[in-house]
This record gives structure tokens, C-alpha cells and sequence, in this order.
């Protein structure tokens, strides 16, 4: 149950009679009305802006207009009160009735809670991490990757049908340059010293196995072979071996990709042709030439005619070359024909994951997705942070393994997928992120991971002491569900329900604006929910979860303490994280 869409709908209802009664224009929109939360939790449990948006629209004073909708709710009977602030806002408190219902709502609905049908089956493509295959993925892949992981699960979440796709550059110089690296493996495995790996090849040890493997299966074939007996051998040898190796770091963080879509496979196709082809029909493409960039002229730089998308028709910035000076495509030409594929695959909806030193690609991908699909298709480039990494303050510094980078396999032995993952969005994509080894580790209210896990711990502890106190009495979830709610009347305990209640509503809105870290900080406001209350047990017995000869209130205790367990689980699962039942 969604509490906050079902007042929505009481709300509805009530402007939809006010405009019966004349009070509101027949044409009036409540588009812009919103029935959420207050800021401030002690101006109430719902805020609505309805008369302030829709007095101009009535000719009316907000302040009149917030009178008429106030005492049509304060003829609800799960009204308790009601208080117009400021020039209109209206704000509700509800009886506690209306909130203690609310937890065997939670348990009747178990694993459903705060799942939704808002996504109505529409296919989505969320891409990402997509690092190329020229060794094991690094920190800087990280963040990306649990964002566009925990992205995908809440869509799915909300009724979303989500592909998760990893776009593998295969093709270029990058892995010319890998190929020639195995290479020099090669020759080493053979007896050959390397001394020195050249400048522009891949120094990285990871690169060793794979040498090796080659010469028990080629033998010296190879070895003083000109490069075009060898390198289309060597590359696709070296593509698979280190796709192989991103499968593992990923499925060492949780994540599992349904398609791998190949570059290559788009250059040996002719649908970068077909898809210029497509923007030609639509007259947007043409031969021009270019200003030069912003600022100081690169060394060398003159102007030449180039084959040009008019992405400024669409909202870029300049228009975009797809094709080289020497005839060869440029990378955003095989990328339009990647987006092109997507559409023809039926991703309407289409999300991207970028670093953030791919800052000025998205209005281009973009734009070449409204001009291909005609404006049906929509692309949200979503763009992370980088993580800066340290121990104890101090910024750590480069792997051997990778010869120049922290590698993922690395941080997750030391602290844990799920510590990853869970720190990973704590922070907007948007905003830097620093990692520091130590503190992530921490058991204490600043390490907001432990600070979860252990309220998730705590509540299955709290059965484990009832089987002790109260060994015969039955806490099954016929049980719960039935128990007597009326007897959960402290505030913290209805503070706790409000929180709870709220969990569907945060699963919506965090899926609408593609921010999965809403779900970390939620869950975080929860944790402390919980923790308050159980502190206030501490100091005071009666408010502890088992009463001992008081079997009413401690089921009814037990019935809140696993609808907790319940959410805290179905979040950290979106967030890709094991909830645990002790804390070690």
C-alpha cells in the first residue's frame, strides 16, 4: 500500500467535487499538485501544496482556497487535525489508527512491499559499466557499475521490464595495443627477458597467465612472426581472456549483465552505414566544416570538410563528424549505430552510465536518439563521480597487480562486496566520493552500512530474546499479522510505522528520477528510527520489544519489528546487498 497514492486519490477526489460545487474552474489541471511528506516532521504526516498552485487558476486567495480544501479533510474520520501554514500549504496529521493499520499491511504484503506496477511493463536498456577489455576492471569502474546495478533492480522493481547491457569496445587502437602487450607475454613465457614494457602498451602483471597460455598453445609460431601473422589472432585471444576476467570482478560485486554487446560487430555489420544512411533520409546530415574548439587552436589544426550530424538541431552544442579524414568512422558514428540497434530492439527507454570524464557526451548520444527514433525514444546519460580512495586519511596509491591502477578484485577481498556497494551510494552520482578503508570498516553510527546491517541484526536478535523470555509463545505470521496494533502508541513506535510507511513511495520516486541513493539514505533515516526506539527501551522497560506477562503488546512489538526487518531486507537487495542476522 502505497499511503501516499492513496491520498492522492482522497485529494483528488475532494477537488474533483469542489469543482461540482464551483469553488474550481471545470479546466483546472492538478498536474502540479502534490500531496508528500513535510520537511520538517513536526508541522505533520502529509503536506499538500494544492492551493497554492491552483488559486491563481480559481481567482481566488491561496489562503481562501487552502480553508475550503482544509475542512473537507478534517471531515475525514483518519484526520486528527489539520493546519493551514504560510501563504497556503496544508498540512494533516493523521490518527493513530490510521498508522498502526499500517503494519500488518506491511506484513500481509512480505516481499511485495513497496513494489509497484508504475513502470507498466515498458521495456528499459540500462548500460553500463562498459569499460574496455584490456585488463581487470579498477576502482574507477566501482561506482559506475553499483549505480547502474541498483538502478536496474529498483526499475524492476517499480514493473519495469530492464535489460542490463555492457557495451564491450572490441575494436580500435586501445586493443591493437593490448594484442601487442600479450605479445611481449608471449615471447617472455618463451624464455625472452622483457625488460621494459614500451610506452602505450599495457605494463600490467595480469597480463602474464595469458602470455603463457598462448605459448603452450602456439608454441615459438609466433614468436619472430612479422604482426600480421599474429595480431588478429592475438586480439581475439586477448578480448576473450579479459572479458573473462571483467565476468569475474563483476560477479565478485553482484552483477550479472543480460547482454554483452559487441563494437566490432557493428564495424563488420553495415549498420553504421544503414544508420547514416537513416539520418540522411531525415536531411540531417551534411558536409561542412567545423569552428575549432573553444580557446587556443590545437597544434596543426585547419579547416577541413567533414561528414557532420546537425546534433544542434537536437540540443548539443556543435554538431558532431562521423566520419575521419582518412574514411575511417569516427567512435561517435559506431555509437549512433549502437543506439540505433537499441531502438530497433524496442528500448524506447534507454539509460547510460558514464564516468565523469564523459561529461560532454550525453547531450550528443541524446540528441541522435530523439533524431533516430523520430522524438518516441528517450536517453538519460547519467554521469558518476570519481572515488578517491584512502586508508586511515592517507590516499593510497597504485596496485602491482595492474602496474597502474587499484584493482575491484582488491577492494572487495578487503572489505566485501556488500560494504562496496552500499558506500558506493551514499552520495549523489554526481558528487565526488571519497573511500577510506578504514572508516568503511568502522562499527559506529558514521559508517552508515554498519549502521543498517546492524539494525537489521538487532531486529532478528529481538526474536532470539523472545524464544528466551516467552518460549511458548507463538510468533508465526498468522500471528503478527492479528496482533492487537492499538497497543503501539509511543511516539517512537508511530514515528517508526510513519518510516516504514513511507518505503513504497521512496521506491517510486527514486525509480521516476533514476537515484538509487535515495533508497541508502532511507534506509539509513530507518536504521535510526529503529535504533531511537530501541535506545528508549534501554532507559525505559516498558518500552522494551518483549514484556514479559504481557503477550498482547510484545506481539504487537514483534509485528513492527519484522515489518523493519522486511523493508531494511528489500532495500539493501535493491541496493545488491546481503542483509545480515549477526554482527561479527
Amino acid at each position: 500500500m502505497n499511503v501516499f497514492n492513496n491520498l492522492r486519490d482522497t485529494l483528488d477526489g475532494i477537488l474533483g467535487k469542489m469543482k461540482g460545487e464551483g469553488n474550481l474552474p471545470e479546466d483546472i489541471s492538478f498536474k502540479a499538485v502534490a500531496i508528500e511528506p513535510p520537511r520538517d516532521k513536526s508541522h505533520g504526516d502529509v503536506a499538500i501544496n494544492a492551493a497554492l498552485v491552483l488559486a491563481k487558476a480559481a481567482g481566488v486567495n491561496p489562503r481562501q482556497l487552502a480553508e475550503i480544501i482544509a475542512a473537507k479533510f478534517k471531515a475525514l474520520e483518519i484526520v486528527d487535525s489539520v493546519d493551514i501554514a504560510g501563504p497556503g500549504f496544508i498540512n494533516l496529521k493523521l490518527i493513530p489508527a490510521f498508522w498502526q493499520a499500517r503494519v500488518p499491511d506491511i506484513l500481509k504484503s512480505g516481499k511485495a512491499y513497496g513494489a509497484s506496477k508504475a513502470g507498466g511493463g515498458a521495456a528499459v536498456n540500462v548500460e553500463y559499466v562498459s569499460a574496455n577489455p584490456t585488463g581487470p576492471m579498477h576502482v574507477g569502474h566501482v561506482r559506475g557499475a553499483v549505480f547502474g546495478d541498483a538502478l536496474a533492480n529498483l526499475l524492476e522493481m517499480v514493473g519495469h521490464k530492464v535489460t542490463k547491457e555492457y557495451y564491450t569496445n572490441d575494436a580500435g587502437v586501445q586493443i591493437d595495443a593490448l594484442a601487442r602487450s600479450v605479445h611481449l607475454r608471449y615471447r617472455e613465457a618463451l624464455g625472452e627477458e622483457i625488460f621494459n614494457i614500451p610506452d602505450g602498451l599495457y605494463p600490467g602483471e595480469y597480463l602474464i597467465p595469458l602470455g603463457k597460455k598462448l605459448a603452450k598453445k602456439y608454441g615459438d609460431k609466433f614468436k619472430d612472426a612479422g604482426e600480421g601473422d599474429w595480431l588478429k589472432i592475438f586480439k581475439k585471444a586477448s578480448i576473450a581472456a579479459m572479458m573473462d576476467l571483467i565476468r569475474g570482478d563483476l560477479a565478485a560485486l553482484g552483477i550479472r549483465h543480460d547482454v554483452f554487446f559487441s563494437e566490432q560487430s557493428l564495424l563488420d555489420s553495415d549498420l553504421v552505414a544503414k544508420t547514416i544512411g537513416t539520418l540522411k533520409k531525415k536531411g540531417l546530415i551534411y558536409e561542412g566544416i567545423l569552428d575549432p574548439p573553444k580557446g587556443k587552436k590545437p597544434e596543426g589544426w585547419e579547416p577541413r570538410e567533414q561528414t557532420l550530424f546537425r546534433a544542434t538541431d537536437f540540443g548539443d552544442d556543435v554538431d558532431r563528424p562521423l566520419v575521419k579524414f582518412d574514411g575511417s568512422y569516427t567512435y561517435f558514428a559506431t555509437d549512433i549505430a549502437y543506439h540505433y540497434d537499441k531502438i530497433q530492439r524496442g528500448f524506447m527507454d534507454q539509460i547510460v552510465i558514464l564516468g565523469a570524464d564523459h561529461g560532454g557526451y550525453g547531450k550528443r548520444i541524446q540528441a541522435v536518439v530523439i533524431a533516430l527514433s523520430d522524438g518516441k525514444a528517450r536517453l538519460d546519460a547519467k554521469f558518476c563521480q570519481l572515488v578517491k580512495l584512502y586508508r586511515g586519511g592517507a590516499p593510497i596509491k597504485m596496485s602491482k597487480r595492474s602496474g597502474q591502477f587499484v584493482t575491484l578484485r582488491e577492494v572487495v577481498d578487503e572489505v566485501g562486496a556488500g560494504v562496496l556497494r552500499f558506500i558506493m551510494l551514499t552520495r549523489k552520482n554526481e558528487a565526488p566520493l571519497d573511500f577510506d578503508f578504514e572508516k568503511v570498516k568502522e562499527q559506529s553510527r558514521e559508517n552508515p552500512v554498519f549502521y543498517v546491517q546492524y539494525a537489521h541484526a538487532r531486529s532478528h536478535s529481538v526474536f532470539k530474546k523472545a524464544g528466551e523470555i516467552m518460549p511458548t509463545l507463538a510468533t508465526g505470521l498468522d500471528q503478527l499479522q492479528n496482533a492487537d496494533f492499538s497497543r503501539l502508541v509511543d511516539p517512537a513506535e508511530i514515528n517508526l510505522v510513519r518510516t516504514l510507511a513511507a518505503w513504497p513511495r521512496t521506491v517510486e520516486a527514486a525509480a521516476e528520477a533514476h537515484e538509487p541513493h535515495r533508497i541508502a539514505f532511507y534506509l539509513y533515516d530507518l536504521a535510526s528510527e529503529f535504533h531511537a526506539l530501541w535506545n528508549k527501551g534501554n532507559d525505559d522497560p516498558d518500552l522494551r520489544f518483549v514484556i514479559e506477562g504481557d503477550e498482547a503488546l510484545t506481539l504487537a512489538r514483534l509485528a513492527l519489528v519484522r515489518a523493519l526487518a522486511l523493508v531494511i531486507a528489500e532495500g539493501l537487495e535493491v541496493l545488491g546487498v546481503e542483509p545480515l542476522k549477526e554482527m561479527h
